[in-house]
């Protein structure tokens, strides 16, 4: 496998000395609202040139670590199916040689892709999911595999119990009402209970970590296909991710649905690019 020619900054260690592989899964075909994820991927390795390597919060600094970037996987646009088959030969690979995939994506749909491959791997495997909306669709407008359903496709592989899900603050009836019934374990509107559930499975059982960019507020963070007004600050975000991170045994994980077209301002990239940054520096 070889490095990509524009690394995510920091990330230019070689492969096989490096614990994390990033790759990109810019997909963004079954988008509902406004399309443009796929750009998020190479948007978020352009830009992060303009962040320092040293992250301030946890004293720690991108040099220091070993993060190998592979680029961005070629998607054929026209398919969901081929596109997450790919994704998952992705994640397969990086999984075989004992390393943690992190994906950008891309539209959240593509969050299933890769976590076929971990659970497949790990099948004790929970998920830990921040987002403003549920994704718990059975179908949409007919369609079982779009962003918006692809919480429910993950649920149909693990089951009840062991998708714990943050900030969520939209979605249809069916979808809360799927929910609260305990099929997920759902903290509506904040991540204050992120500590709490973080205790709670304790670091021995792996965990897949999938980060939906626009849990942020629309505020905070417009670039984005579906934004909600509502959503946590940056710094509640950047708090509990490390919360994640240092106190779980995390064996996946992603960060997807920035599309960086959709804010000419270029904040959106950047709040991206800063929690790149400090979920890398968090899993070391």
């Amino acid at each position: 496998m070889k490095k990509n020619i524009e690394t995510f900054i920091g990330c230019d260690s070689e492969y096989g000395d490096s614990k994390i592989v990033i790759f990109g899964a810019p997909f963004d075909s079954t988008t509902s609202y406004r399309p443009g994820a796929r750009f998020g991927s190479a948007a978020m390795r352009h830009e992060s040139y303009g962040l320092e390597t040293y992250s301030p919060y946890l004293d720690s600094d991108l040099e220091d670590i070993s993060v190998f970037d592979s680029g961005d996987i070629e998607l054929p646009m026209g398919s969901a199916e081929m596109a997450l088959d790919a994704i998952s030969e992705r994640t397969a690979e990086i999984l075989s040689d004992g390393k943690l995939p992190l994906m950008f994506g891309g539209e959240h749909l593509v969050t299933l892709g890769a976590f076929r491959e971990v659970q497949r791997k790990y099948p004790e495997v929970q998920i830990i999911h921040f987002d403003a909306h549920a994704d718990l669709r059975d179908d949409y407008l007919g369609v079982k595999l779009s962003h918006a359903c692809v919480i429910r496709r993950c649920h149909d592989i693990i089951g009840d119990g062991k998708i714990h899900q943050f900030g969520i603050r939209s979605g249809e009836r069916a979808e809360w009402t799927f929910a609260r019934n305990g099929h997920t374990d759902i903290h509506p509107f904040s991540l204050a209970d992120v500590k709490v559930v973080v205790e709670n499975i304790g670091n021995s059982t792996p965990v897949y970590f999938t980060i939906d960019l626009d849990v942020l507020d629309s505020s905070v963070f417009p670039g984005t296909g579906t934004p909600e007004a509502g959503g946590v600050t940056f710094n509640e975000l950047r708090e509990a991710l490390v919360l994640v991170c240092r106190n779980l045994n995390v064996v996946g994980c992603d960060v997807n649905e920035l599309a960086p077209m959709l804010d000419n301002s270029g904040v959106s990239t950047a709040v991206a690019c800063k929690v790149v940054r400090e979920l890398l520096l968090a899993l070391n």
